[in-house]
């Protein structure tokens, strides 16, 4: 898929583009880009993919304030 078809239909509260490059240890790692601010981070776990883009939202919510 394109990313810009993948951004073009962006969720309300943010877009993130998730590529999961190995699954070990019973858990994923990979590559999370944030599609708005085209920033890319690593992630180890599921857990911490999830708190990045936690992060990410809490952080889009504070710059509309």
């Amino acid at each position: 898929m394109d990313p810009s078809e993948i951004t073009s239909k962006g969720g309300e509260k943010g877009t993130f583009i998730v590529h999961v490059q190995y699954r070990q240890n019973a858990t994923w790692q990979g590559e999370v880009v944030w599609a708005e601010k085209k920033i890319t981070k690593s992630f180890r776990s599921a857990l911490e993919l999830l708190k990045l883009m936690d992060s990410a939202l809490e952080q889009a919510e504070t710059e509309e304030a």
